[in-house]
């Protein structure tokens, strides 16, 4: 029952963030998507998610990786985010150039696959670290609060969906959100629910005169001997 309601959840919250999801913008050329990337908003967020990486892979993961999950799971969600938006600007360029606008002759389209290949890797090792160290049904619901998370963050900043939504729609994607963060942390806390056999309880046969009057024979017996 559990597991229905978590299920529901998530696609009540996922059809609720589509609906209300803003369009996508006209984008020609993967130079469009760089000159999105290198505006001063999206830089500053990069350099700030960088200096954080390096900070928790010098200074706090030798100290806390294997005491405080946040530690591993903060890398791979910071390197995430931007790895999203790499595979965005990779997809439009595949787009496009199937479409008979070659975008591979762009030396930005090889930028973005170099990245998204170093923070790919990035996360699969200290992913790995995460789930050898800490238990998989406490790891998976935290990746997923802070990686989505911290996708939607650079998103909104890159490609400023948000400045074409009106008040009501953003807060409807927030409540989605909410919803589905809601089902997934129910169906991670009760997946091992109704796994383990019951154990049968005992069951207790009231005593007759027949039954006590044999026991104290039986005790009488074996104080004699």
């Amino acid at each position: 029952m559990f597991g229905i309601v978590g299920c529901l959840l998530c696609v009540v919250g996922s059809v609720t963030i589509v609906l209300h999801a803003p369009l996508e913008k006209s984008i020609q050329s993967v130079k469009d998507v760089w000159n999105l990337a290198t505006e001063p908003g999206f830089l500053a967020y990069t350099f700030t998610v960088l200096v954080l990486i390096l900070i928790l892979i010098v200074r706090y993961v030798p100290r806390f990786g294997r005491s405080h999950l946040v530690v591993y799971i903060g890398i791979c969600s910071l390197a995430g985010s931007l790895t999203v938006m790499g595979v965005k600007a990779i997809g439009i360029a595949i787009k496009l150039t199937i479409g008979g606008q070659n975008q591979f002759k762009y030396f930005e389209t090889w930028v973005f696959i170099v990245l998204v290949l170093i923070f790919c890797l990035l996360q699969l090792n200290y992913l790995n670290k995460a789930l050898d160290t800490f238990n998989t049904a406490v790891v998976s619901p935290i990746y997923y609060v802070m990686f989505t998370t911290l996708t939607i963050l650079a998103s909104m900043i890159m490609f400023k969906d948000y400045v074409h939504q009106n008040t009501t729609q953003i807060i409807t994607e927030l409540c989605g959100f909410v919803t589905i963060l809601c089902g997934t942390f129910l169906l991670h806390k009760t997946k091992d629910m109704g796994n383990n056999p019951s154990i049968p309880l005992p069951v207790i046969v009231p005593t007759t005169d027949m039954d006590y009057k044999q026991e104290s024979e039986t005790t009488k017996v074996t104080v004699e001997v």
